[in-house]
């Protein structure tokens, strides 16, 4: 299948402009040129009732947090948000048009946490950062209107390998429990051999060579790439996830391990949805403010947040 119209557009432009891959750049002009693209691509950001900016204890000192609540009567349901960018580009920016979105369509406080980035901060400093942040979020979401009761995750790309660390970083210390997990086309095992993994090469996209950039930045040791932490699909125990919605593109070099990853956790007897949209290349859910596919596939996502946190209350 081709690419979406909407989405060949925007690959012509690219094109024509002769944009180079961000592998190509230095550090400092791959996350300027990361943070430009999303800014253009998500359009005019939502308005939401409140946004705080605040900083919480980390592993290894504060750590910056953005709170979005959005109008109506609190206390209101907790999403604990991870912006994408391979561990390495990305912040509390990258992910502000999406958090202002899934915070006003799921009527939910949205809590974005400013983990640390490699290659300064190699693995594992962004999960336990992430790890720190849920468990804020578990103690301090009140004090901004949330219900701690009601504590999902999610993330986008490097954001939703990080929900997916999270949740089994959750499971196995103790908590705080989870009731969802949003992982929208994350990356799940540093030893991917796909045929995803292999058929997307362009340049002019998220590809192979993108993905290798990334985990080469994030582990200072290639033998972590197999720490479950690292790569969730090598977890040798999947069982008593929260409910997961996986969202995929069609051309994605992660595709099939994002994919692979709901299939074990469906095997595991965790409740998972599971969507590839078609003819739409990693990047495309942060992209609302251009892609009709962005927009429907936010909604799904956050459709599916309002129904877990609308049970929780009815089995509660």
């Amino acid at each position: 299948m081709p690419f979406d119209p909407q989405l060949q557009a925007l690959y012509d432009a690219r094109a024509a402009q002769g944009v180079r891959p961000l592998y190509a750049m230095t550090l400092a002009e791959a996350r300027a040129a990361d943070l430009a693209a999303i800014r253009a691509g998500a359009g005019t950001p939502e308005p939401v009732e409140q946004v705080f900016d605040t900083s919480i204890p980390g592993p290894a000192g504060p750590l910056p947090v953005r709170v979005y609540r959005p109008s109506g009567e609190g206390p209101l349901p907790v999403l604990v948000y991870f912006f994408g960018g391979g561990w390495t580009l990305g912040s509390l920016d990258t992910g502000d048009g999406v958090c202002r979105s899934l915070a006003n369509a799921a009527g939910c406080l949205t809590v974005a946490v400013g983990y640390r980035l490699a290659p300064e901060h190699p693995f594992p400093a962004a999960p336990e950062d992430c790890f720190a942040g849920v468990r804020w979020a578990a103690a301090h979401a009140g004090r901004f209107g949330g219900d701690p009761d009601r504590l999902a995750v999610g993330g986008d790309s490097a954001g939703g390998n990080l929900a997916a660390a999270v949740t089994l970083m959750a499971r196995d210390r103790g908590g705080p429990d989870l009731l969802a997990q949003l992982l929208v086309y994350p990356n799940t095992d540093y030893l991917a051999d796909t045929p995803s993994r292999r058929e997307n090469t362009d340049p002019l996209l998220f590809n192979d060579k993108s993905v290798h950039w990334y985990w080469d930045n994030y582990l200072a040791d290639p033998e972590d790439g197999t720490h479950p932490l690292a790569s969730p699909l090598r977890a040798p125990d999947h069982s008593g996830l929260p409910p997961a919605l996986v969202i995929t593109a069609e051309y994605d070099p992660l595709r099939d391990e994002g994919e692979r990853y709901a299939e074990r956790l469906r095997d595991s007897g965790v409740p998972v949805e599971s969507t590839r949209y078609p003819g739409m290349a990693h990047g495309f859910f942060t992209m609302a403010g251009t892609l009709d596919a962005a927009r429907r596939a936010v909604e799904q996502a956050a459709g599916h947040l309002r129904t877990t946190f609308a049970d929780a209350v009815t089995k509660g």
